[in-house]
């Protein structure tokens, strides 16, 4: 065992073994310090150390007696072992990146890049944390009843642990998700209806509310659960509204224009364009860009080019602004990496390739295969575009690729755009390359 800042990192094959992952997906911490003593000779003194946990209370744990339940110490612990691929700590892990302790430099090998295993194992240890329903009960840090006074700190803390949780998306589909997501804004739901709080802090918690039933709602989405996720964002859009959260209530209204778009293209372009007056001029620049962007996608599945080139332009505008403050972390993930990956989507949308295959390849380049829902769904858009071009081969070769991807990953998306791509495939079985992608996808 090493230290470093008073956190302990145990070996990998202790990790991997599957006890200690079964005890870890479940949160039997004190099975895992045992097991640690036992196997590893760590004591619980220094187990207590690194996690920030009374010894005696290690002791306790590892007699099976009592748990740890709170979001924050659970947080710690996974922190402090070093757990790869656990939805809470998010930290880096050594066999996802490589280091070069010569070289002041962030490591740049990324696990997609190493090997497939490492990938579907990550995935694998992600769904069982998130089954094993880690960050559903909210009683915490101050042990709520439904008499508790709720402190003007407390939407905040709601805040930062909805964003840690949303770091979960970056890896996991809807299918993993929803349950979690959804269970967090149930639980901020019930402290609004039985909780005791100033007026002040009632509309932040209604913010958070809003915040948190997008999240739901997008997971929704991701897992085709489309009634669901309409639901979700209409009371997104009445909680944001009643907090007075204009940027939370055009990000609900865009939400539902990006999910009517498929059927109902009109309806789609109306939401988006009440989300960009509804968020007004005041809002940051990454959400404006954001809500351009998806301004910019309803007018593309529409089919107005000129609307969707003026839409982009603006998303454009906004995010090279300066920005006064710090991005809401809901829409701190639009750059212009991203926004050129949109860029790619709508004009492969409008079937006009050599527009979007330039900017697509150059995107989906710096994009990191750790995102691997996202990228095998935007890489769907580059095959439809070189199939535009009647480059068939080279679409073939994309598709591949997006299989090997979306492998493991619980969303709808993917799939769906993935098996469209197939059957425009299949009219070219006789290409060698579209053959061997047909049958592999068969398997």
């Amino acid at each position: 065992m090493t230290t470093e800042n008073s956190a302990t990192a145990l070996p990998r094959a202790f990790l991997e073994r599957e006890d200690v992952t079964d005890a870890l997906a479940a949160h039997h911490f004190g099975l895992v310090f045992r097991l640690a003593k036992n196997a590893l000779g760590i004591s619980y003194s220094k187990i207590a150390e690194a996690c920030d946990i009374k010894p005696e209370r290690v002791g306790t744990l590892a007699r099976g007696e009592g748990r740890v339940t709170s979001f924050d110490k659970i947080a710690r612990v996974v922190d402090a072992l070093r757990v790869p691929g656990h939805m809470v700590g998010l930290l880096p892990r050594d066999w996802e990146l490589t280091a070069h302790p010569e070289e002041n430099t962030v490591p740049a090998r990324r696990i997609a890049t190493t090997r497939h295993g490492d990938n579907m194992h990550r995935r694998a240890f992600f769904r069982a944390s998130a089954g094993a329903s880690l960050a559903v009960g909210l009683p915490d840090p101050t042990r709520l009843t439904p008499r508790s006074k709720l402190g003007s700190n407390y939407p905040e803390y709601l805040r930062r642990r909805t964003a840690r949780l949303r770091r979960m998306d970056e890896i996991l589909g809807g299918g993993d998700t929803y349950r979690v997501y959804l269970g967090e804004y149930q639980e901020t739901k019930k402290l609004l209806r039985e909780a005791s709080y100033t007026p002040s802090v009632g509309k932040e918690l209604l913010s958070v509310l809003a915040e948190q039933a997008q999240q739901a709602g997008w997971a929704a989405f991701d897992n085709g659960n489309h009634a669901d996720a309409s639901s979700l964002y209409h009371e997104s859009h009445q909680a944001a509204v009643e907090s007075g959260d204009q940027p939370l209530a055009g990000n609900a209204l865009a939400f539902l224009g990006y999910q009517k778009s498929g059927n109902a293209p009109r309806e789609g372009v109306e939401d988006a364009a009440s989300a960009c007056q509804t968020a007004s001029p005041s809002a940051p620049p990454s959400v404006q860009a954001l809500l351009y962007e998806r301004l910019a996608w309803a007018h593309a599945v529409a089919g107005d080019a000129a609307e969707t080139e003026r839409a982009l332009h603006a998303a454009e505008a906004a995010l090279s602004t300066a920005a006064d403050s710090p991005a809401p972390d809901w829409a701190a993930w639009v750059d212009h990496n991203e926004l050129s990956i949109m860029k790619g989507r709508c004009w492969a949308e409008l079937r006009r390739p050599i527009r979007a295959i330039p900017l697509l390849e150059e995107a989906l380049r710096r994009f990191d295969d750790k995102h691997a829902r996202d990228k095998s769904l935007y890489l769907t858009w580059l095959a439809d575009s070189y199939m535009t071009a009647g480059e068939v081969e080279e679409a073939a070769g994309i598709v591949s690729r997006a299989l090997d991807l979306t492998a493991g990953v619980a969303s709808v998306r993917p799939q769906r755009r993935i098996a469209s791509a197939l059957r425009q495939l299949e009219a070219h079985r006789g290409l060698p390359q579209v053959r061997a992608v047909l049958e592999r996808a068969k398997g």
